[in-house]
């Protein structure tokens, strides 16, 4: 018999596919409850709603963003986009996740985290008071290596991060 952890991963796992196949708003507990095989009521011991359940899957990726900046040191940009882009690479089922569906971060009251990290890696990129084309300067760099690691997926990591890096780094003029 599977521990509650491994059914909540499971769970967790197939809303994941699920939800990047048809789309948050589209997907329903019951599909996931079907397609692993256990009752409604056996999905809702682990969850509590799909709004419960989507946040399980997204909260990582804002804790480790939280996390990312609130450890970091203004210096070296190259290094700081470098591992910025491991964490994204990381995360990137999650990223397409959001990018399908933007609204769930509004309806899961998360889009504040999420300006108030992109804010704080800005600053540690650039400084506390740069310029409004720095800034968006760093809107271009920092949204561009999110869209290479979905977009470009499929690719070799390697060369995802390389050109990646090396072209937020040029928007950045670093």
């Amino acid at each position: 018999m599977a521990r509650p952890s491994d059914t909540k991963t499971r769970i967790q796992a197939v809303a994941r596919e699920l939800f990047l196949e048809q789309g948050v708003q589209n997907t329903s507990l019951k599909q996931i409850s079907d397609r692993l095989g256990i009752t409604k009521p056996a999905l809702y011991y682990h969850f509590e709603s799909r709004d419960d359940l989507v946040r399980s899957i997204i909260q990582p990726l804002m804790d480790d963003l939280e996390t990312f900046v609130a450890e970091r040191e203004p210096g070296d940009g190259r290094r700081l986009l470098e591992d910025y882009f491991d964490l994204i690479w990381r995360h990137r089922e999650v990223i397409m996740l959001v990018l399908h569906a933007p609204a769930t971060l509004v309806e899961l009251d998360l889009m504040d985290r999420m300006w108030a990290w992109r804010k704080q890696l800005t600053t540690l990129l650039l400084g506390p008071a740069p310029s409004t084309a720095a800034r968006i300067h760093a809107t271009v760099a920092l949204g561009g290596m999110s869209d290479c690691v979905v977009e470009h997926a499929t690719l070799p990591f390697d060369e995802v991060r390389s050109a990646a890096v090396e072209s937020a780094l040029t928007v950045l003029a670093i």
